[in-house]
């Protein structure tokens, strides 16, 4: 599921900032953006990330400002002249005004390499941790605030569609006697008329074995008792559990091995119609719940 978290922290030494962003994906997978010195934190971030998430891609983007020390660093004056020739010759090539000029020159100590970051020892990281680690769980519950709201929109999503399915099955169940039915009276008229073109004899029990061979080879009942019984397991997992997107997505693997071989076996065009609609319904459930965790 997708969403969004941040969060910042003002220290006495160390200002924080996090932004945490998440989109669709079948696993949990976590990157994090950071000065370089605070790269091998990335390990501590996925293990505060994993206690909440458990599927989708997840941003971690860290901003860290050590007050103290940006204060007593000096400026890297090369890199500083360098921008700022690049903005007057930008601006002297398009006329910019001398006010939207200033206002651009202002910016400048905002670029990057201007002042100098420093090198962050073990030590430091190690004392800097806890504040990064509460504004991480902040900036976490944020995002996972916003994904238990698309959660919600989905899982009612889920349910309509396996209400769907139910629905269809009902129908189903109701063809299934109706379509022995009028096997049974085609066959009957054909063997009339036969017998009024021939002299052939028909034995009652030839019937019935015709009858019985068909019954079995369109036989779906028990696939029909099965799926039925997927489809109630399904609606409680969706309402019951959290955490449940790999138990949805076995269900539904089920339901869909269960649909092929009701469609395999199917012999009357109108219990087709319901198959080939149920067919669609576990397709959307199935691609909605790659993101349900």
């Amino acid at each position: 599921m997708t969403g969004y978290g941040e969060s910042s922290h003002q220290g006495k030494t160390l200002a924080i900032a996090i932004e945490l962003r998440s989109v669709n994906n079948r696993y949990l997978k976590v990157s994090l953006r950071a000065p370089e010195s605070y790269q091998i934190l990335e390990p501590e971030f996925e293990k505060v990330v994993r206690k909440l998430v458990r599927r989708g891609t997840v941003q971690v983007n860290l901003r860290v400002h050590r007050v103290k020390e940006t204060q007593e660093q000096s400026l890297r004056l090369d890199v500083l002249k360098g921008y700022l020739n690049q903005v007057a010759k930008v601006a002297l090539e398009i006329k910019l005004p001398q006010e939207a000029c200033n206002l651009l020159m202002g910016n400048v100590l905002h670029l990057p390499g201007i002042v100098p970051e420093g090198q962050v020892g073990a030590k430091t990281l190690d004392e800097d941790w806890p504040e990064i680690e509460k504004t991480l769980e902040i900036a976490l519950a944020k995002l996972q605030s916003m994904r238990s709201t698309e959660g919600g929109v989905m899982a009612l999503e889920l349910m309509a569609l396996r209400n769907k399915i139910v629905e269809h099955l009902g129908s189903i169940k109701v063809l299934i006697p109706q379509v022995m039915e009028a096997y049974k009276d085609r066959l009957l008229d054909r063997v009339r008329k036969l017998l009024e073109s021939t002299e052939a004899q028909i034995q009652p029990s030839d019937l019935i074995r015709e009858v019985a061979i068909f019954a079995e080879r369109s036989d779906i009942a028990e696939e029909v008792t099965r799926l039925d019984s997927h489809l109630e397991q399904f609606g409680k997992v969706l309402e019951q559990e959290e955490g449940a997107g790999r138990k949805l997505e076995f269900l539904t693997q089920e339901m869909v091995r269960e649909t092929n071989t009701m469609g395999s076996k199917a012999a009357d065009v109108k219990i087709t119609r319901h198959v080939v609609e149920i067919k669609g319904d576990l397709e959307r459930i199935r691609e909605l719940i790659q993101n349900v965790e």
